[in-house]
């Protein structure tokens, strides 16, 4: 399965606390921080909620 990249590019401070608690699960923390992941639809659903927030590519 196919892997995607993703970065946090903005803060959480002031955030839904659903969205704090959706960038968490994906193991992001602090701005900059970059994880990868499956290419799941599971993930691409908590990427969906706060893509806002993020920069995906794929990996």
């Amino acid at each position: 399965m196919a892997k995607i990249s993703i970065t946090l590019k903005k803060s959480l401070n002031g955030r839904k606390k659903d969205h704090i608690a959706t960038a968490n699960a994906l193991g992001l923390r602090k701005i900059g921080h970059t994880v990868e992941h499956e290419d799941t639809p599971q993930i691409r659903g908590m990427v969906k909620k706060i893509d806002y927030l993020l920069d995906v590519k794929e990996a």
